[in-house]
């Protein structure tokens, strides 16, 4: 691969191919089409602790968020619009809501996982719970399979210095009861399905991505991803790639037909907290302690955008149908009390 900085050189001196060019073209790809630079981000309060977790519906038109404070909330957003933004409070959980994910057949039904070791799934219409379960312990990690029939929660049973008793569960949403269970003697992260929903994936604090078939849970492979814990996982919603994120602060992007790791994204110095692919899979966003979200191009590996951040991030999410980034993370006023807010940076007024 020829390096822009051959090229320009080329270009000086008269002696660069049209391939060339033409090759360099095709690898900025889409990191021109977004102005990024030319964005801005807007502020949404409402919660009393601190934010975790913040997820859009299948429509792009709700964000949902989860808090230490116990409840989640339902935002109703305007893409291009600047009018009141309306939230409805969900209130049950005796715990953290440490994550939360939407029915991606269904704009209005949302799944939240909590420490409280309860499972709930509400209806964002009412603001009431419909359907709840109690699995074996808190409850850190769920994510619906892309036809929406099932939900997988990841929970920590046990853990001690010596002893690690993680939990996975398939839950089927429409009686909501498990159908699978499988414990694990290591550290189990985010988990996720691919686009088909006939792989299964768990990152794991050995620094392996686990590759399992669905619905079997038979082991495929066993992929040796960082030289630290894997912490975070995102599927390109295009179905091409994945990407994980990692302790090491690498974010890496792996080929799914082909099981490869085909690039690493390396902006970033801390612990990768959390990532996620924009609706056309051209860009990855990813966050962790460092005071940045790094945007980059997944084609070429380069960033094309960094949004500062006050605090370490717990959460960024893509819109599945614009180019609008929400993210939560650890900030606190000036008093050092949780500020309980999130935001989404790709407006184009403030």
């Amino acid at each position: 691969m020829v390096s822009r900085n051959k090229i320009f050189n080329k270009l000086d001196e008269g002696t660069v191919s049209e391939e060339e060019v033409a090759q360099e073209k095709e690898m900025e790809g889409t990191s021109t089409a977004v102005p990024f630079k030319n964005l801005h981000s807007r502020e949404y309060q409402g919660h009393k602790k601190k934010v975790h977790s913040v997820a859009w519906n299948c429509t792009g038109t709700k964000l949902a968020s989860g808090s230490v404070d116990q409840t989640a909330r339902l935002w109703h957003i305007e893409p291009h619009g600047h009018g009141k933004v309306k939230d409805i409070e969900l209130k049950g959980h005796t715990d953290s809501v440490d994550q939360l994910c939407w029915d991606p057949k269904h704009g209005d039904l949302i799944a939240t996982a909590s420490g409280d070791k309860t499972v709930r799934l509400w209806d964002a219409r009412s603001g009431k719970c419909s359907m709840q379960t109690e699995l074996s312990g808190e409850n850190i990690n769920i994510t619906y399979k892309p036809d929406g029939t099932h939900i997988a929660v990841g929970n920590r049973v046990c853990s001690t210095v010596l002893f690690q008793d993680d939990e996975l569960t398939i839950l089927d949403v429409r009686k909501f009861k498990p159908i699978h269970k499988r414990k694990f003697s290591y550290e189990v992260n985010e988990i996720a399905w691919n686009m088909t929903g006939e792989m299964f994936f768990l990152t794991t604090g050995n620094g392996t991505v686990e590759v399992l078939a669905y619905p079997s849970l038979r082991p495929l492979d066993t992929l040796v991803a960082h030289t630290a814990g894997c912490y975070c996982i995102a599927i390109d919603p295009m179905g091409r790639y994945f990407a994980v994120g990692s302790a090491d602060s690498l974010v890496s992007l792996w080929e799914i037909s082909e099981m490869l790791c085909v690039r690493t994204f390396t902006k970033l110095e801390w612990p990768v907290r959390t990532i996620s692919f924009n609706y056309t899979g051209d860009y990855i966003a990813s966050a962790s302690e460092d005071l940045f979200i790094d945007i980059s191009n997944v084609h070429t590996g380069r960033t094309v955008h960094q949004i500062p951040c006050r605090a370490a991030m717990n959460s960024v999410e893509w819109n599945p149908k614009y180019n609008l980034l929400a993210y939560a993370g650890d900030d606190k006023n000036k008093y050092q009390a949780d500020e309980g807010v999130f935001r989404i940076f790709g407006f184009e007024s403030p």
